[in-house]
Order: C-alpha cells, then structure tokens, then sequence
C-alpha cells in the first residue's frame, strides 16, 4: 500500500485543475491543506506537508505544483526513507518567493522528475532545469503550456498521468530505486484512467503521435 500526496501551490487547485483529476485517477491520493492559500509562507507549507508524510501509510509519492513543489522538496528532505518517488510539475522561482537559500541544494535522495514549460510566468526554463540538476531530478520541457495550469487549459491531462505513472512503475513503488526504461510524453488531453495496462497502450500511441519531440528517459 503506498500514499500520494497531493501538493497543490498558491491559492490551492480548484475543481477543474489537472491535480484534482489526477485524485480522481490514481488510488490513495491525500491532499494537503493549507491554512492560507494567499499566503505562500515556506515554513508553513512544508509544515503541512511534514503532517501529511508523518499520517501516510506506506511508501509515499508525491505531485507537487507550483510553490507546492518547493514546499514538497523542503519537507521530504527529512522523510527520504519512506519517499518513493516525486512528480514536480511548474516549480516557481524560488527567487521570486525569496527562499532560495532553504530550500535544498542537493540531490534529494529519491527519484524525482521535474516538468516544466517554455513560457511559465513563474519560473524561466533554465532556472527549472537548474532545481532539477540540484535536486537530481530527471527534466521534462513540454513546450509552451505557460504555468501547468488550469488557465493553461490543462484540466484532464492524461500525458501527465503517464509521466506519473511511468515513473511509479520504473520504482516498482519502492522508495531509493533505480531508474531505467523510457518513454514519450507530451501534455493536455481529455479523459483517461489509472490502469497500467491501459496507461501502456496509450504510452504507445503518445510514442506514435509525437515522435521525438518530447522524451520521458527514466
């Protein structure tokens, strides 16, 4: 039995955002709340993340937004033993929150990927590809898809659910694994589901459709 933590970033994920549709996709999903949305204070958020991985039950994953990535990074620096893996979709700029010098500055210790987009408003490319070589995380640029949000258009976004579950099946669910196989990935999309075998066919479909134009190399 594994736990995924769901970590939403300023003002929280409304009902139409990609994260809440992946809740209604992958099992074990547990969102973490936060006492002020409005008000993206690190030590506080972390905290809250904190919460949440000292109630889950067994292996922990983690799919983090926005500021909810550097919240998610703080905290699970401290849980590296039970983390199995970490999805980081439109890290912001640690910069524009001014907390650069306290968010990590090395490998994290568990798998990660980081997914980022050429025109994000919160974060320059190279700079998330940066917190990606610090963290250790594999890098995935998707093209223009702004911040990975709902005004983005991503809503239902089954190519992010592959990313997701492609990374989940390289750890077989077991935390400090190793990574190996690879894949395709791109972005938006309509409805989809968490079955593997599923996941797989449509993973060679994505293959098919886009070519070489994005890679997923766990």
């Amino acid at each position: 039995m594994s736990t995924v933590l769901i970590v939403p970033g300023l003002h929280g994920s409304g009902p139409a955002h990609w994260q809440t549709w992946f809740e209604s996709q992958v099992a074990g999903c547990v969102r973490v709340e936060q006492g002020d949305w409005s008000s993206p204070q690190l030590t506080r958020w972390a905290g809250s993340v904190r919460q949440q991985l000292d109630r889950a039950k067994g292996h922990v994953w983690i799919v983090a937004h926005s500021f909810g990535c550097l919240a998610a990074a703080h905290a699970a620096w401290d849980y590296r033993d039970r983390i199995a893996g970490a999805m980081f979709v439109a890290p912001a700029d640690p910069d524009k929150f001014e907390v650069t010098s306290v968010i990590p500055n090395e490998h994290l210790g568990f798998p990660s990927v980081v997914v980022s987009s050429t025109n994000d408003p919160w974060v320059r490319l190279m700079r998330a590809a940066w917190l990606a070589d610090t963290w250790g995380s594999r890098f995935i640029n998707i093209g223009a898809a702004g911040h990975i949000n709902t005004d983005a258009g991503f809503g239902p976004w089954p190519e992010g659910l592959l990313i997701f579950e492609q990374l989940r099946r390289t750890q077989a669910d077991l935390p400090l694994g190793q990574l190996g196989g690879g894949g395709s990935a791109n972005r938006r999309g309509g409805n989809g589901n968490g079955a593997k075998g599923s996941l797989t066919r449509r993973a060679h479909a994505l293959t098919a459709r886009l070519g070489d134009e994005y890679k997923l190399a766990f």
